[in-house]
């Protein structure tokens, strides 16, 4: 017998047969069976089965099943299992069966263990698939069930929430107790560390301002020193800028001598010659000038010196001659000097080609005296002789 290995076997001679080691699962089905309570029941439960391979067994199992196929060892070990769980189910109450899978399958499988392993057999494991009724007797075992659960589960809730009040009550007043205590306690290390936290501050604050005042004295120092360092450079550049501005000078003030300063002298020297003959010249031409316009002036000074006396002599003679004529003089002036005026008086109407009279009455002849009486005001106005008192005196003139 070879386990798991091989062998020779002579053709015609040797007769093999095969005994199949691997795991069987079985599915042993118990069918309306009565339980202790005469309840018919049907259970379904699941085995894993196979040939144990230690040499006593296995030789039992070759004994009793060699040559035959899987499923001829299935249904012997089927119809054991179903046996045994048939037997178990009518000893049993149906609470046990439905509340207790785990010890029911136990129970099976060991009431079964002995006669399948007898047959080389070992059960692996079994266990409880289904249990069910048609009489409903587990549907109704599990509505009381449920309503005295549901019962219990309501009276429960109660409790609880009962308890759970008080104790959620007791529990809110120790947390009140606790929460105000601890705010108590913060708030009076919070003013603990607020006075700490200001007494640090100050201290951080004064070392802080220390260390600021360090620091920019350093680096006024350090500025200080830079700034000396850029005056003495600007120094030394400067020097040099003013030695190279003075060498710049002193070739600039060479080459405006010869180029400009030399040339410039020259032409001065020569405008200033030219100039003083002009000036020379200038001045003779003046003096000339001078000598013909008083020369001129005193001719024409004398000329009009000749006709000033001459006018004056005129005016002195006709002064004397009104004086010695009088008012007959005057009276012949102002006579002779009427017809001018008449005439100037007269050019505007003698412009007029057409004169309308509007006011439908003619006033011409009216209008004419008022113009002819105006003429002696006007006259004494002019000269200072009243023309109507001089005509008065003519012998032989209207009153």
């Amino acid at each position: 017998m070879v386990v798991g290995g091989w062998a020779w076997a002579w053709w015609l001679v040797t007769d093999v047969q095969r005994l199949s080691l691997e795991v069987m699962t079985l599915t042993p089905r118990c069918e309306h069976v009565e339980t202790s309570q005469g309840v018919p029941l049907t259970v379904t439960g699941v085995a894993q089965c196979k040939v144990m391979t230690e040499r006593e067994f296995l030789s039992t199992a070759a004994e009793q099943f060699l040559g035959k196929d899987v499923d001829h060892i299935k249904a012997v070990i089927l119809q054991t299992l179903e046996g045994h769980l048939r037997a178990i189910l009518g000893t049993l109450t149906v609470e046990e069966v439905y509340r207790d899978r785990d010890q029911f399958a136990s129970l099976v499988r060991e009431v079964a263990a002995p006669d399948i392993g007898r047959m080389g057999i070992e059960i692996l494991s079994f266990t409880i698939k289904d249990v069910f009724d048609r009489v409903e007797y587990l549907t109704s075992l599990g509505r009381a069930r449920t309503a005295a659960v549901k019962r219990d589960a309501d009276i429960g809730v109660a409790q609880a929430e009962r308890d759970a009040g008080i104790r959620e009550a007791e529990c809110e007043k120790s947390a009140m107790d606790v929460k105000y205590g601890a705010n108590t306690k913060v708030e009076d290390s919070h003013r603990m560390y607020q006075l700490q936290k200001s007494n640090f501050d100050g201290e951080v604050n004064a070392r802080k301002a220390e260390a600021q005042l360090a620091y920019e004295l350093e680096a006024a120092k350090v500025k200080q020193k830079i700034r000396n360092e850029e005056i003495e450079i600007d120094v030394v550049e400067r020097r040099k800028q003013i030695a190279v501005e003075e060498k710049e000078i002193l070739r600039r003030e060479k080459e405006l001598t010869a180029t400009i300063r030399l040339p410039a002298e020259a032409e001065a020297y020569r405008v200033e010659m030219i100039a003083q003959g002009k000036r020379t010249q200038t001045v003779e031409v003046a003096r000339a000038e001078a000598e013909r316009t008083k020369m001129t002036g005193a001719a024409e000074g004398y000329a009009i010196e000749a006709v000033g006396k001459a006018d004056a002599e005129r005016m002195r003679m006709r002064a004397a001659a009104y004086k010695q004529f009088g008012e007959a003089a005057i009276l012949s002036l102002v006579l002779d000097t009427l017809p001018k005026i008449a005439a100037e008086v007269a050019a505007p109407l003698a412009k007029t080609d057409e004169i309308i009279m509007l006011s439908g009455e003619d006033r011409t002849t009216a209008e004419v005296t008022k113009l002819v009486s105006q003429l002696p005001p006007t006259i004494q106005a002019l000269t200072g002789v009243d023309l109507t008192k001089m005509l008065a005196k003519i012998p032989g003139a209207a009153k």
